[in-house]
């Protein structure tokens, strides 16, 4: 799994990485018993449908320190995988409390430079190198909510799935950038929207 890792992610995958991933995927599983972070049918996959996916995002990292923030992060996908990886500051935003307390409980346990916001995108403050967001709202809500907490430098990094084309085409209906779609490496049917320059036509 490490070397399926280090593919996926475009990195070497230290021992205390891995290491930190098999503790995340433990908690996710036990907290998963108690509040519903992701679809019951995918807990038996979590590799392969989760973290690798998730992991697969830190190839768009535009520089070593760079910072991120996950919209909605939820059960901490993509975030808590990135912040398992990333030299930089990792920022979760989650609005529902009990989801927030148990990303602040995987920050401390992980020992994670991340930080937990609880709140909704709109309020959160401060600018980050890479915005992503998994499974959040449509493209176009999303750019919406988000867009100030980016600059035009930074990177957007978007799993879509399989309607990544057709979000994207509505969203250049109110937005502009540099827009493309990549292949997902961990689903050859699902798609991720990469951005940079993003701001509000007038």
């Amino acid at each position: 799994m490490i070397e399926r890792l280090a593919e996926v992610a475009q990195r070497d995958v230290s021992r205390e990485t891995f290491e930190k991933l098999e503790a995340y995927c433990a908690l996710l599983r036990e907290e998963n018993a108690r509040q519903n972070l992701v679809s019951a049918a995918t807990v038996e996959y979590l590799w392969e449908r989760h973290i690798l996916d998730s992991a697969q995002l830190l190839r768009f990292e535009p520089h070593g320190t760079a910072s991120w923030v996950d919209v909605g992060s939820g059960a901490g996908l993509p975030g808590v995988v990135i912040a398992c990886f990333a030299r930089g500051p990792v920022t979760l935003i989650e609005p529902r409390r009990l989801r927030a307390e148990f990303l602040h409980k995987l920050c401390e346990s992980l020992r994670l430079n991340a930080s937990v916001v609880l709140g909704k995108a709109e309020r959160a403050r401060g600018k980050h190198d890479v915005v992503t967001a998994r499974a959040v709202a449509r493209l176009s809500q999303l750019l919406k909510i988000s867009a100030h907490l980016s600059t035009r430098n930074t990177v957007w990094a978007l799993p879509k799935g399989r309607s990544a084309r057709s979000e994207l085409a509505e969203a250049q209906q109110a937005w502009q950038g540099v827009f493309h779609v990549e292949r997902s490496v961990t689903d050859e049917n699902s798609w991720i929207v990469v951005a940079r320059g993003v701001r509000a036509k007038k």
